[in-house]
């Protein structure tokens, strides 16, 4: 019997009938599989949420120019009549305004295949009729991914593919000092897919060579329980601080390494200089971070010595930069490594991202892939992706960014496939104001998201399981031909007959397609992939053979990286890209910047909330990464419904807070503050600090009119989070930076409405109310 398998960013699935249903076995040799593909089926078969038929909105063929943009109707159309509209509306914009005010939105995260990509097809589309304004960076790391090339010369992407491997880390390391934890829960998810989940096995087979973790968090459960681990629960926000007063405590102590100091980095006197006080007259001491850390100072003195006793791996998890100030806890983080001096060894030094998802660290050769070309965008603008609000309300005006002075552009028509922003962005109730100043939204969905109930033209697509494609993910040791499972939903079609759609109706067709049909693509990538495998020493089977056998596994590719090895191994023969040539400590470019909120070194700036400036009832909000989906993938699925409360996500606080505010377990309460508000189930946790709640971020944004104003009703966190730039440099989003109130909810339960289709109107009902 031939083999079916499929496959998705939370991993790799053998497909089966059992009693004539479909089942998703994870591959046998994933030693760890992920809870999100558990809700992956029910998911994809739900009638309620699944968009089946192309759509347009009410108000929109009314002409109110978005005004109900954000509560409306949808009249179903044929797909001849929507495309017919979207090519329209296409055309008008870039005829009247140019294709400077169309606006390209998608994210990465809707399909672990590699022919349908959504951001690749609609980025070929609209390369081939004249452009868009793009997005930079990403909501997951922007502040590391603006600051580190500046620091170490080298992308995130370099780092991350580049950091030391687990198998050193787990023979070498003694002492793994975890900022925000190394979490099995987010080390679910890769990019581009995944065969494995590796992390927790690698972090046990280290624990059981005596390695010890301290896990710095204000939450236990960001580190497995593991032998000779250690919780360290610091203030929510104040993690440079405590970095800065382990370098100091290094110093004073004089256990820092000063040859690699002078020998691999620059700006070391400058930084030093503002680590001891000279500069400002505070020395970053243990006494004086003890009180923003909520930590004793005989505590941070004694983690300074073991520091100095260990061979020692600082890493950074991704979260820790969603904040205020966000560059400064990775920056701190290098120079902390580099104050220890072990930096370019087996098993210590610096990483960012360990745990963040699965590949970080991961022990095999990264092969470079053939991807679907997605063309030249002729039109250069681009904004930080998560300053989408701000271009929508403020064109023309201007904003800072990685050392340049940058305008918003004037954004007519906003074409979104593949993502869902009403769940990554911030502050929702600003995004509803900003989402009704475009003239025509267009969006793909396979769901009645939140971003999709906003759109004015809506076009049904396909989920992964109601396609083939590839999985070829270069950090990933095997390629998966992924079965189509279920048959489309509906009129659903996928993202790349959309817009070949699309461009026939541009006279583009032959252009996109390139004369093939979907199976031509796969078998030109399957050819693609073959030569590279030749060039890289090993031979792939025919398309036919592995269409029909559904996996290849690439043997003998495992191989271990150091990160710095080679430039520490002799700093002048491999300098590093950076002002110096090495590891920046205080850089010239950043200080000749002369941005308030980043200066030249790391440093430690006050967030612009947390708990040492709050009020008694104020709590400081962690909008983690849910257990059940990938951010909101699958909210409508078996497993994030079992996981919620009353049929709302579940917001989780210490016990003695709880009785603190008099709220009870499993009651339904209201976060809020002066951004907005939500309802979320009340859940106790007693491994966690008392000044916090936790809300998983991801839950489809249900946003009603209420006593208490426009809530979500359902639980999404990002109704109370700051839209604000971690700083001009990056620009980043700071979702980890929000305090809430809590409080009972007394009235009755608004009905959710999230997970079900929107209303719908005849064309005839609309024209009679015209």
């Amino acid at each position: 019997m031939t083999d079916r398998y499929t496959a998705a960013h939370w991993g790799a699935y053998r497909v089966r009938e059992v009693d004539g249903d479909i089942r998703l076995d994870p591959l046998a040799d994933d030693p760890a599989p992920s809870q999100i593909g558990r809700g992956w089926l029910s998911a994809a078969r739900d009638p309620r949420a699944r968009i089946q038929r192309p759509a347009i909105r009410k108000g929109w063929l009314d002409g109110d120019r978005g005004a109900a943009r954000n509560d409306d109707v949808f009249v179903e159309v044929s797909w001849d009549e929507a495309l017919d509209l979207a090519a329209r509306e296409l055309d008008r914009v870039r005829q009247q305004h140019g294709n400077g005010a169309i606006y390209g939105g998608s994210y990465g995260w809707s399909s672990a295949g590699r022919f349908h990509h959504a951001q690749s097809q609609l980025r070929r589309f609209l390369n081939l009729i004249g452009g868009y304004v793009a997005a930079r960076d990403t909501y997951s790391h922007a502040a590391g991914e603006v600051i580190l090339p500046h620091i170490t010369g080298m992308t995130n992407k370099d780092i991350e593919e580049g950091m030391t491997s687990w198998p050193l880390i787990a023979r070498h390391c003694t002492l793994f000092l975890a900022f925000g934890g190394v979490s099995g829960r987010t080390a679910q998810i890769a990019a581009g897919g995944t065969s494995r989940h590796e992390v927790d096995d690698w972090m046990a087979q280290a624990a059981a060579n005596g390695m010890k973790t301290i896990s710095v968090s204000p939450l236990r459960s960001d580190l497995a329980d593991l032998p000779n681990a250690r919780w360290l629960p610091v203030r929510a926000g104040s993690d440079t601080a405590l970095i800065l007063a382990l370098v100091y405590e290094l110093v004073a102590g004089n256990r820092h390494d000063q040859a690699f100091l002078d020998r691999c980095t620059s700006g070391w006197d400058q930084f030093r200089a503002y680590v001891m006080g000279e500069t400002d007259g505070q020395p970053k001491s243990a006494q004086w971070a003890a009180p923003l850390c909520d930590l004793a100072a005989e505590d941070i003195r004694a983690l300074a010595g073991e520091l100095a006793d260990n061979r020692v791996m600082v890493a950074v998890n991704w979260g820790l930069q969603r904040a205020h100030h966000g560059e400064q806890t990775v920056w701190a983080g290098l120079a902390l490594a580099a104050v220890l001096g072990q930096i370019g060894q087996p098993g210590t030094g610096f990483g960012f991202g360990y745990g963040s998802t699965t590949p970080p660290g991961r022990a095999k050769r990264f092969i470079s892939w053939p991807s679907v070309p997605q063309g030249r965008n002729p039109v250069d603008d681009f904004i930080p992706v998560a300053r989408i609000a701000d271009m929508l309300l403020n064109p023309g005006k201007s904003y800072a960014y990685n050392g340049e002075t940058r305008q918003y552009p004037d954004i007519r028509l906003v074409y979104w496939a593949g993502g869902n922003p009403f769940h990554h962005h911030q502050d929702l109730l600003r995004l509803e104001q900003a989402w009704q100043r475009p003239e025509t939204v267009i969006v793909h969905d396979h769901s009645w998201t939140a971003t999709a109930r906003r759109a004015d033209i809506v076009l049904p697509t396909t989920m992964p399981l109601e396609r083939e494609d590839i999985m070829i993910n270069r950090r990933d040791p095997s390629l998966i031909y992924m079965a189509q499972v279920l048959p489309p939903m509906g009129e659903a079609r996928n993202d790349h007959a959309i817009f070949k759609g699309l461009a026939q109706r541009f006279a583009a067709e032959q252009e996109f397609t390139e004369g093939r049909s979907d199976e031509g693509w796969l078998r030109w990538l399957w050819a693609g992939c073959q030569g590279v495998a030749q060039t890289e020493g090993f031979a792939l089977p025919d398309f036919e053979r592995f269409r029909e056998t559904g996996r290849f596994e690439m043997s003998d590719q495992d191989t271990t990286r150091v990160l710095f090895d080679q430039f520490v191994s002799d700093p002048e023969a491999n300098p590093l890209a950076t002002e110096s040539g090495r590891l920046t400590l205080f850089n010239d470019r950043i200080a000749g910047m002369q941005l308030p909120d980043c200066p030249g070194h790391p440093c430690w700036m006050e967030p612009a909330e947390w708990t040492l400036a709050a009020a008694p009832d104020e709590l400081h909000l962690l909008s983690q990464q849910p257990a059940t989906r990938l951010h909101s993938q699958l909210d409508n699925g078996s497993e994030a419904a079992a996981s919620k409360l009353q049929g709302r996500e579940v917001a989780r606080m210490h016990p003695a807070t709880a009785a603190r505010l008099n709220l009870r377990e499993g009651e339904v309460v209201h976060l809020h503050n002066a951004r907005g508000g939500c309802l979320a189930g009340l859940g106790l946790d007693a491994d966690m600090r008392r000044d916090c709640i936790v809300l998983p971020t991801g839950a489809w944004a249900d946003l009603q009119n209420t006593a208490q104003g426009r809530i979500c009703v359902h639980g999404n966190p990002n109704m109370l989070t700051i839209d604000l730039g971690a700083s001009q440099l990056s620009q980043g989003n700071i979702s980890h930076t929000a305090l809430v109130r809590v409080s009972p909810w007394d009235a009755a339960l608004p009905p959710l409405r999230a997970l079900d289709a929107p209303g719908f109107v005849t064309r005839r009902e609309s024209e009679q109310e015209v």
